[in-house]
């Protein structure tokens, strides 16, 4: 079958390798119908990646269940699935706690021996602890929309869930890629009555707006930080989502974020320092939280808002390609061209 794999920084390839096959039998192997390429990928085409080359690409898909191991219950051959960006045993007690990216016996699509989602097929472990069936046909137009449940929405719920968004609240946003647009949704979707969206790309700021955004700030640094204090008497708002992963974007969070409030981190961090001390956090009774979203133990809340129309955040994507159009969706991403690209094999 084919499958994407990255040589080094920039080199994406779309290449021949073996068929998944079932190794235990908790596993299942499933045709992928629908993947993507997330804006955290874009770290590792920048340099390379660091487990060693070549890696497979890819940890978000759903497919349709071609096999299924013998310990396997929850899904069977043939029906249409989501998977999680890990996948996760659903038994330790950090999947009973809801925690499934700590799962005891879980990973990440693409590291190890696991295989990357970019392809034509994958071997699932742990698959009735991973796989979420869906109701809908593979060619269903809701399909885009079930895919964010893998990784971006998932991730922009929990970025709001872990900063505490609830009705009325006043949150701000840090990233105009699809988790902070999903960010936004996610925000409006648990009643939040102000949003600020910090984003400079005038086409994904205007996905914002129809998401929940009320207003844009596209000034970044102190003069960004400003701007967001005017819009809030002085302030900040009470809840932050950084959803980029840098430093500036870091800084900008403290900037922003009123005292007493929350920085809700899930941008996955390029950096290793950022202030946490009694200037930036401490004194201001600051709260830093986030992390790796579980997202696994958000789908059975999301999906029948997906299901119903209630929201669509597969408007994110923006390019569809197929399995051979991967690589230069790469080109495309890291340049600023496309939003999130669509992959269908």
């Amino acid at each position: 079958m084919h499958a994407t794999l990255l040589y080094g920084a920039g080199d994406v390839r779309v290449e021949d390798v073996p068929d998944p096959r079932l190794v235990h039998p908790a596993d299942a192997v499933v045709r992928i119908t629908a993947a993507c390429i997330c804006g955290s990928d874009l770290w590792p085409f920048a340099t390379g990646p660091a487990g060693g080359a070549p890696a497979r690409m890819g940890h978000e898909f759903i497919g349709v269940v071609e096999e299924i191991g013998a310990d396997v219950t929850s899904v069977r051959k043939g029906d249409l699935v989501v998977a999680p960006w890990v996948f996760s045993d659903g038994t330790c007690d950090y999947c009973r706690e809801g925690l499934t990216t700590s799962c005891a016996h879980g990973g990440i699509w693409g590291y190890g021996d696991a295989d990357g989602a970019q392809a034509e097929a994958v071997r699932v472990p742990y698959a009735d602890g991973t796989l979420v069936r869906l109701p809908v046909a593979a060619d269903s137009a809701l399909i885009p929309g079930l895919l964010t449940l893998s990784d971006v929405f998932g991730t922009g719920h929990h970025a709001a869930v872990r900063g505490g968004v609830t009705a009325g609240s006043t949150v701000t946003v840090i990233g105009d890629g699809a988790v902070g647009l999903l960010a936004v949704l996610a925000a409006k979707r648990l009643g939040a009555e102000r949003i600020v969206l910090m984003g400079r790309h005038r086409a994904r700021t205007e996905i914002g707006r129809e998401f929940g955004a009320t207003d844009v700030v596209a000034a970044r640094g102190d003069e960004g930080i400003t701007a967001v204090r005017e819009l809030t008497a002085g302030h900040g708002t009470a809840v932050v989502i950084e959803a980029v992963g840098t430093r500036p974007a870091y800084d900008q969070a403290v900037g922003v974020v009123r005292s007493g409030g929350t920085i809700s981190r899930v941008g996955v961090p390029q950096y290793e320092d950022a202030p946490v001390g009694v200037g930036s956090l401490f004194f201001r009774n600051v709260r830093l939280t986030g992390g790796a979203a579980p997202t696994r133990a958000y789908i059975a809340d999301l999906l029948p808002d997906v299901l119903s129309g209630a929201v669509d955040p597969g408007r994110v994507f923006d390019v569809t390609t197929d399995l051979a159009g991967v690589p230069d969706g790469y080109r495309r991403m890291a340049a600023r061209e496309s939003l999130k690209v669509l992959v269908r094999p």
